[in-house]
């Protein structure tokens, strides 16, 4: 008989019932360290203090009008994100996987709007995963997503991570739009040079194609700067966001110029929850907190530390592990063992992690992790990997 929830989700038999910053607690009392943060969501760990006073002060006041009316708390966090980014506009989602809906959608109103309505093809690379809508999937390609689901959407261009094969695919007569994660977290924590990000900016223009970045993994103070394509010192035209922006609470946006948005007005995208009171008071207390004087510093600092570490963890066990990679605190153990043997034998150990592409464990622990937190995960990481060997 089927469950009465539906078994989509191969699920552990982890109970948790609380969290206290980095740690998860189960039904027993155990604590579990988290450096899975929900998929780089909780970005400020469980149950932080300032998250939890604006989402019960917010609650006290207004859940939901819907979006018939005026929404001051969109307004206010709209303007937030202006000032820290690129944007000059932005629609408020539940998640990442609407944020980048919203995105594909607007690739293509930008296109008909400017007066080229046969320019729909939208460039994506092998390894992507922007979400599990139809659009989302049909941008994939990926077996696992895809079986059993076709026809699937018309109008993806999948390229392999090449500038020849780009410029090959790109076209001033076709193309709408070229979208990339800056760095590729369910495709194995694949860094994207920051000299092909600016390639793509430039054959963007050329094309008269939107660049689209789907932040909603790597974004959000993940990667040491507040964006990742930061590092790179370009500017999308459209960018996802989600996960971390919430904090553990749903909410995501998509951000974009006024000339990319230009097509997107009224009726012609809409959400029922999308920006409502309770995720932008939230999202406003993350924004306080990771712009916050020296916060992002402190990432990079930790995220040294921890890099130099899983640099001998690797060099420990060979027999375990091949490499590490990865940007800040979104950081990837190319495994030698198999990796799901890697996160049941950590969870064995009280630690969490989080499985990728390419045999890749991902470490994604809360960007305010401390030190010994660190370094107790590295403790159990050893102790796991010591496991392994002995089996």
């Amino acid at each position: 008989m089927i469950p009465t929830v539906m078994p989509t989700y191969a699920r552990t038999e982890h109970d948790f019932v609380r969290g206290e910053g980095a740690w998860l607690i189960d039904g027993s009392g155990r604590r579990h360290l988290d450096f899975g943060a929900g998929i780089a969501v909780n970005c400020l760990g469980h149950a932080h203090p300032k998250l939890v006073a604006a989402l019960t002060e917010q609650a006290g006041k207004l859940w939901h009008t819907s979006n018939l009316y005026r929404a001051p708390w969109q307004e206010a966090l709209s303007k937030r994100l202006s000032e820290l980014t690129f944007a000059e506009t932005m629609f408020f989602t539940n998640s990442g996987a609407e944020a980048m809906e919203c995105a594909f959608k607007l690739a293509r109103k930008y296109q008909h709007h400017a007066g080229f309505p046969e320019k729909t093809e939208i460039v994506v690379f092998e390894g992507c995963f922007h979400g599990r809508t139809m659009a989302g999937i049909s941008a994939s390609g990926a077996e696992k997503m895809v079986k059993g689901f076709g026809p699937l959407l018309p109008g993806f261009v999948r390229v392999p991570l090449d500038l020849e094969a780009v410029k090959a695919a790109v076209s001033a007569e076709k193309t709408a739009a070229i979208c990339i994660e800056p760095v590729m977290g369910e495709g194995g924590i694949i860094p994207i040079e920051r000299d092909f990000l600016r390639a793509l900016r430039t054959i963007a223009d050329e094309a008269g194609a939107l660049l689209i970045l789907d932040e909603i993994q790597c974004g959000v103070g993940r990667t040491g700067k507040l964006f990742a394509h930061e590092w790179a010192g370009i500017t999308p035209d459209v960018m996802a966001i989600a996960k971390g922006i919430g904090g553990g609470f749903p909410i995501g946006a998509c951000l974009a110029t006024e000339k990319a948005a230009a097509g997107m007005v009224a009726g012609t995208h809409g959400s029922t929850y999308g920006g409502n009171p309770l995720g932008c008071a939230v999202a406003m207390a993350v924004l306080d907190e990771l712009t916050a004087p020296g916060f992002l510093d402190n990432v990079n600092r930790l995220a040294g530390r921890l890099r130099q570490k899983l640099g001998a963890l690797v060099d420990a066990h060979p027999a375990v592990f091949e490499g590490t990679r990865g940007e800040g605190l979104m950081l990837g153990l190319r495994c030698a063992a198999p990796n799901g043997d890697v996160v049941k034998a950590a969870y064995a150990e009280g630690l969490l992690t989080v499985p990728a592409a390419d045999n890749v464990v991902r470490i994604l622990p809360p960007l305010n992790v401390t030190e010994a937190e660190i370094d107790e995960a590295l403790s159990r990481l050893d102790a796991a990997a010591a496991r392994l060997e002995a089996a």
